[in-house]
């Protein structure tokens, strides 16, 4: 009698691979229950769970609490327009973005009250934006405003609301002075649960001050948007001296 060996995670993951590579199983599609892949491949359930974790982390595959494991879309490129706080609207409509946002009402303190350039304890209003393509989390914005109604008043609809558009790390009107910082770093556990991604994939985070004439700080937006889905455009425009230009 031939006794069956259990496949290990990684032959059940190099199989799960190939068909997904190959298209046999397609983007968006939910996989079987982790119990029947189990069965399937006469494996137990902690070592099926090893080898989908092994998708994961190739970004292959997602799992969405209560729903299931889903093959993942290959992210689109998206094109970040510096300076303006805005998504390119051709590759922004070709990815088909909509944006969740929540308000909540916090105070300044530490590196916020520094940013903002406000004294400790100023109350602010947090918007957390959440770009979604599909049911996929794309990027993410953290948005303090100084001084602002209460999120109630503020989103008119309640602390929490969805819309479909282009701009999503910038509230206010256009601003006299933009300032970006621009780092690639590893996120944060929270970001990669919110984002659900690799803890191990780099992001592009992005710290965007708006300030007016006076000097004021409009907004702070901090944007965090994983390094396989973005391109950033900065354009500099030079001031050319006038005594060179006549010369």
């Amino acid at each position: 009698m031939t006794r069956t060996v259990p496949a290990r995670h990684h032959d059940i993951a190099d199989d799960l691979r190939r068909q997904i590579t190959t298209g046999r199983i397609k983007p968006g599609e939910r996989l079987p229950s982790e119990s029947g892949l189990a069965d399937r491949y006469k494996a137990s359930t902690a070592t099926l769970r090893s080898a989908l974790a092994v998708l994961q982390r190739e970004g292959l595959i997602e799992k969405i609490h209560g729903k299931g494991n889903f093959v993942r879309h290959r992210p689109r490129k998206i094109t970040y327009v510096g300076g303006w706080g805005t998504l390119d609207p051709w590759t922004a409509a070709e990815t088909a973005l909509r944006v969740t946002d929540q308000a909540t009402a916090i105070e300044a303190h530490g590196h916020l009250a520094a940013l903002l350039r406000v004294p400790n304890g100023s109350p602010l209003t947090e918007y957390l934006s959440v770009s979604y393509e599909g049911d996929s989390p794309h990027s993410l914005a953290r948005i303090y405003v100084p001084s602002r109604p209460k999120p109630t008043e503020a989103l008119g609809n309640g602390p929490s609301y969805v819309r479909a558009e282009a701009s999503f790390a910038v509230l206010s009107a256009l601003s006299a002075e933009v300032r970006e910082t621009v780092s690639a770093r590893l996120p944060t556990p929270d970001e990669a649960s919110t984002l659900r991604i690799n803890p191990g994939l780099a992001i592009l985070a992005i710290t965007r001050i708006a300030a007016d004439t006076a000097g004021r700080v409009l907004e702070a937006a901090l944007l965090v948007i994983p390094g396989d889905r973005v391109e950033a455009i900065f354009t500099t425009h030079h001031v050319l001296d006038e005594r060179q230009t006549q010369a």
